[in-house]
């Protein structure tokens, strides 16, 4: 069954455009001219490769209160998200082939497409490689100990050269963990006038400094999750410039809020790393629009009530962002930072592409995962509204615009709002 999607504002990531045009689609992939049985028209509005969320937190295992691959699923795909590529700080992490394999199984729940980050170390302690080969084997992406740390250099630089000798993907965090412990706030002014404990910019410099300089040593494939201060950006740009294979990325929501959001200790703004100054904010916009830094993701974290509604400094960080990543991305465009194409190659062509997946094209026989959206329709977030189970974003009740009207699967239609009309 073959379907038009007509009257389309198509965004081409890969040839770094826009047009009017219409795209046809077959047997679950983009196709050429042929027959149709059934037409969408898009009445002008935006049609796009659906985007790949790299960093989402789902709670399973151990954590199924919080968020489940069936909640994350719906969320992803009512935000235009097609592909889920998870952490593995679960509980137990997925440090071996048999968890794996339980996350994988219970993946099919979803129904966007998953793919699974694997631990570095044995249950994230950073002293004892993980089976990267054996979790390579069963279908792990990239290998990664999320924000923790691997404090001893003797054991990453063991770890990289081993992932290096299989072709393995290595994701770090960039913090100095000696001078981040304890922090909830980026030091300043702000965090003095709060009594909130804060850590400073350097400490992510420091951070990536060291682990540039074993990258440079093993010559490891390797990715930064998040880079969220100017001071960073010299050290990724020396490291692409030596012909390290070396790429970057950060959150939307160090891309749309500031350290100021904190206001009066409003824990759904608390975030790992946290929130930067606006001069950081925008220098790491910058570096996007350039192209410096490569990937934009939610980084999707759902925290439950109980953990939020605690003093700012004892609650959990983290905010869920599968459903809000489109619209908070359109202020980006909005505020004319960067076009569509730009920015759609940091949401979906780049993730792709750096994880080995099909997918962030309009190509003919490319997978049909697509995202069709009216950039410009406003509302107002109500966090009540999310299908995520957990309900702790920084958008509530702001003014947004951005709305996914659909949202289809290897051609398969997954979300569709009451309200559309496409």
């Amino acid at each position: 069954m073959a379907t038009l999607f007509t009257d389309a504002r198509l965004i081409d990531p890969v040839a770094g455009e826009e047009r009017r045009g219409e795209l046809r689609v077959e047997r679950g992939r983009i196709a050429g001219p042929g027959p149709v049985a059934e037409v969408v028209d898009c009445r002008g509005r935006c049609l796009a490769p659906g985007i790949v969320d790299w960093g989402v937190k789902v709670g399973e295992p151990g954590e199924r209160h919080k968020e489940s691959f069936r909640t994350a699923g719906l969320a992803a795909a009512a935000g235009g998200v097609t592909t889920m590529v998870c952490r593995p700080d679960t509980l137990p992490p997925i440090d071996s082939p048999e968890i794996l394999a339980q996350a994988r199984a219970r993946a099919t729940e979803s129904v966007v497409r998953v793919e699974h980050m694997a631990s570095l170390t044995r249950a994230r302690e950073g002293r004892e490689m993980s089976e990267i080969g054996f979790l390579l084997d069963a279908g792990a992406v990239a290998f990664t100990d999320g924000v923790r740390v691997l404090r001893d250099a003797r054991t990453l630089s063991r770890c990289l050269s081993y992932a290096r000798s299989l072709g393995a993907l290595v994701v770090g965090h960039p913090q100095e963990p000696t001078l981040s412990a304890g922090a909830c706030v980026t030091s300043g002014k702000f965090a003095t006038l709060r009594g909130l404990p804060g850590v400073a910019p350097v400490a992510e410099r420091m951070g990536l400094d060291r682990d540039l300089a074993l990258v440079e040593a093993t010559r490891a494939r390797w990715h930064a999750d998040q880079i969220t201060v100017a001071a960073a950006l010299p050290a990724l740009r020396r490291a692409r410039e030596a012909g390290l294979d070396v790429t970057a990325g950060t959150s939307i929501h160090h891309l749309t809020l500031n350290a100021l959001d904190v206001a009066d200790y409003r824990t759904f703004f608390k975030v790992t790393p946290p929130l930067r100054d606006e001069e950081d904010r925008l220098a790491v916009v910058e570096a996007l629009a350039e192209g410096l830094i490569d990937c934009v993701g939610s980084f999707h974290t759902p925290q439950d009530e109980e953990s939020k509604r605690l003093p700012f400094e004892a609650a959990a960080p983290g905010a869920v962002g599968l459903e809000t990543l489109l619209p908070a991305a359109m202020r980006l465009v909005h505020a004319g930072h960067l076009d569509l194409p730009s920015l759609w190659r940091a949401l979906s062509t780049n993730p792709a592409r750096r994880l080995g997946l099909e997918g962030g094209t309009l190509e003919r026989g490319a997978p049909a995962d697509l995202v069709l959206f009216d950039p410009d329709a406003p509302f107002v977030m109500d966090r009540f509204r999310l299908r995520s189970k957990a309900k702790n974003t920084p958008f509530d009740e702001a003014r947004m615009e951005g709305r996914v009207l659909g949202t289809w699967v290897a051609g398969a239609r997954v979300f569709a709002p009451e309200s559309a009309h496409a």
